[in-house]
């Protein structure tokens, strides 16, 4: 009797594959294919511009061994199921695939589901379907719409600029956004400005308002001149009580997490970078070992711009509300929330696979990490379903002579979804009773000088936000093209802040000179609409590139023949001297930043890292080293005269009381902190809020 054939399911990733074995049984065989095992060479363009544009894939190198191996176990197959992420990559990876086992078995269809749940993997498989090519088509536009405008514009750079160098649709858009900030922030004059408060005292209770109006005007204190006007008419004058309004205000619970927003509470909350988030999420989601359940699938799929949520998902949300909480937190019928123009809809919010599983009860099978993002993930999703929370606000007007102070308090009357969040309260300091035509005189004023701040530097978060709002790249992008700036060194981080680099910044110059109109945020985002048309089955991809292509290509012949060479324009000449030939040092731009290396290269090859600051143990130059064991850390060039070696991120920023290197030191619940390792010295200041622009602040 012949042996009975089994059912081939083809899964992304070894850990996937393992989840989902123990729901399909012994009739089926999972496979890995390690992600994509076709794709277009790194060698050559590949793309036949002469012929609608027709992409030229070939096996990724390392993966003859593996496609054979998966052709092997298709022909001993009853039949195939492609099991990738249900997404336009995904698509195209199941479609390369099909393509490569059809020979071998031409009995292969498609399965798709959102989380790696029994239930959902079944439901899958009675489903199965053919290849969606619309789906197939989007992402192959973009993979030769980015390969165009990568093989075209990289060699561009590094003709005239550098080796190494790459340029990208949504890549460059977004390093222009962060130089052009940087140019705001270099440009802008702060502006000094004013306030005024009085401090009153109330059935012993203090309280403070604020000036407001100048005959019902909005007053601008602009200068201390000012302040010394109004304090003139009404020192020693009663102030007295012209309104008392209270309202009840309801802030509603936000949505559960699509793929940019966990990135960016990821990134305030728990500190993460967009990279590390949703590495994090991909193993929540492929599957962890769970005490008493084996493997499981923890979360939705991770990838997605829709806060809609399956109405099983409502159900069981609501059902555990039900059990742990009074009617109060639990609204009448399930909350939804809007999409915004331009999401795809075509996954679930994040969300836990099974809302029962909490953070608590799962903590000691998850990493540090993984509790932290399904925390964040489970509160999210569990106070979406709650009902608001109730604030009394309490705002009290009080006028003397012609100008107009306001006071205001508030304090919580009813908790709801922030039980669950257990946000910081906005609570603030409940106001002493008060009644219209009451008289009260300040025990003081406290005038306070400000200045106007120039805008924040993006830190990851924000970048984030700004390239969803803007429509630019999808959620699968925004992490890979973070990391690409970062990579290139066009982009550095200092604290949490994004800060162009030199490089960064000339990059960014040749191309907004030359090729506006590609790196336009207007253009870019129309582009995505028009890939989701071809997803839509609404464009045609062919000639969505030929639209794209023709006036791209004279642009860039325009280019080639226009940009001066500016190989050395970066190389800077120093003070010190080569000890090997004595020539003058240069201060180059490698692979990973600047580097001193000897003017009379060819003819000398000495070269050696770029001292950073003074060392805080003996007064030598603190380097970057990197090791295969360490990774990358800093020490001093002394070594081993000097031991000194660490690795916190080294500032740019001296000591202002020894003169020794500063550097990042995170600290819980402080944030990040400059510090100075020397042990006689001990100075150390605050990292301001991501939200502020210098990384200077106030001594600690």
């Amino acid at each position: 009797m012949a042996d009975h054939k089994k059912t081939l399911v083809i899964v992304e990733s070894p850990t996937k594959a393992k989840t989902i074995h123990k729901y399909l049984g012994k009739d089926y065989i999972i496979a890995s294919s390690m992600g994509h095992i076709i794709d277009l060479p790194k060698s050559r363009l590949a793309v036949d511009v002469n012929n609608d544009f027709k992409p030229e894939y070939i096996p990724i190198r390392g993966k003859a061994k593996l496609i054979n191996d998966l052709k092997k176990k298709a022909s001993e197959a009853n039949n195939v199921l492609l099991a990738t992420d249900p997404d336009r990559e995904g698509e195209a990876i199941s479609w390369h695939l099909s393509n490569v086992l059809k020979e071998k078995n031409p009995d292969i269809k498609r399965i798709e589901f959102h989380e790696i749940t029994e239930d959902a993997i079944k439901e899958a498989v009675e489903k199965a379907r053919d290849i969606n090519m619309d789906l197939v088509n989007a992402q192959q536009a973009r993979r030769i719409l980015d390969r165009l405008v990568g093989y075209y514009l990289s060699p561009i750079l590094w003709k005239k600029v550098k080796k190494g160098l790459s340029a990208g649709r949504v890549q460059s858009v977004a390093l222009r956004v962060i130089c052009e900030r940087e140019k705001e922030i270099e440009n802008f004059i702060p502006q000094e400005y004013w306030t005024l408060d009085a401090l009153f005292e109330h059935h012993k209770q203090e309280f403070v308002a604020s000036l407001v109006s100048e005959n019902k005007n909005k007053i601008e204190l602009k200068t201390k001149n000012d302040v010394d006007r109004v304090l003139k008419l009404i020192e020693g004058k009663p102030f007295t009580v012209s309104n008392v309004e209270q309202k009840e205000r309801r802030r509603k619970p936000q949505p559960p997490y699509i793929t940019s927003k966990l990135q960016q509470d990821a990134a305030r909350r728990l500190g993460f970078s967009a990279s590390k988030t949703m590495m994090v999420a991909q193993q929540l989601y492929e599957g962890v070992t769970i005490s008493g359940e084996g493997q499981v699938g923890l979360i939705t799929y991770m990838r997605t711009d829709s806060t809609r949520v399956a109405p099983a998902a409502l159900a069981s949300v609501r059902e555990y509300l039900g059990k742990n909480f009074s009617k109060e937190y639990i609204p009448e019928s399930p909350n939804f929330y809007p999409n915004k123009k331009g999401a795809q809809d075509a996954h679930e919010a994040i969300r836990p696979t099974n809302v029962f599983r909490t953070p608590e009860s799962i903590k000691n099978d998850l990493t540090p990490d993984q509790y932290k993002l399904y925390s964040l993930i489970w509160k999210r999703f569990v106070s979406s379903q709650m009902t608001s929370e109730v604030s009394l606000v309490v705002t009290v007007t009080m006028n003397v002579e012609h100008f107009e102070f306001r006071a205001t308090g508030s304090r919580v009357l009813f908790n709801g979804f922030t039980v669950i969040e257990k946000e910081e309260s906005a609570e603030k300091k409940l106001l002493p009773p008060l009644d219209v035509g009451q008289v009260l005189i300040p025990k003081s004023f406290d005038p306070q000088q400000h200045f106007t701040s120039p805008p924040p530097r993006y830190n990851e978060a924000s970048l984030v936000k700004f390239l969803e709002e803007s429509g630019i790249g999808r959620p699968s992008t925004y992490a890979p093209t973070i990391n690409t700036l970062l990579k290139r060194y066009y982009v550095t981080k200092r604290g949490k802040q994004l800060v162009p680099t030199v490089l960064g910044r000339l990059v960014n110059d040749i191309i907004v000179s030359y090729f506006e109109s590609l790196i336009n945020i207007d253009f870019t985002a129309k582009m995505e609409e028009k890939l989701d048309l071809i997803e839509e089955a609404h464009n045609d991809w062919v000639s969505m590139i030929k639209e794209f292509y023709e006036p791209f290509k004279l642009t860039v012949h325009h280019a080639e023949e226009h940009i001066e060479d500016m190989k050395n324009i970066l190389d800077e000449e120093t003070d010190l001297v080569c000890e090997k030939c004595g020539s003058k040092m240069v201060k180059r731009l490698g692979k990973y930043g600047f580097f001193l290396a000897c003017s009379a290269f060819p003819k000398c090859s000495n070269a050696k890292p770029l001292p950073l600051g003074k060392c805080p143990k003996c007064g030598g130059d603190v380097i970057k080293r990197t090791s295969k064991r360490r990774g990358s850390f800093y020490a001093c060039n002394r070594y081993p005269e000097c031991d000194f070696a660490t690795r916190e991120q080294a500032s740019e920023h001296a000591c202002p009381k020894c003169g020794s290197l500063l550097f990042i030191r995170k600290i819980k619940k402080k944030g990040e902190m400059l510090v100075c390792l020397n042990e006689q010295c001990g100075y150390s200041v605050t990292l301001l809020d991501e939200d502020k622009t210098d990384a200077e602040a106030h001594v600690s």
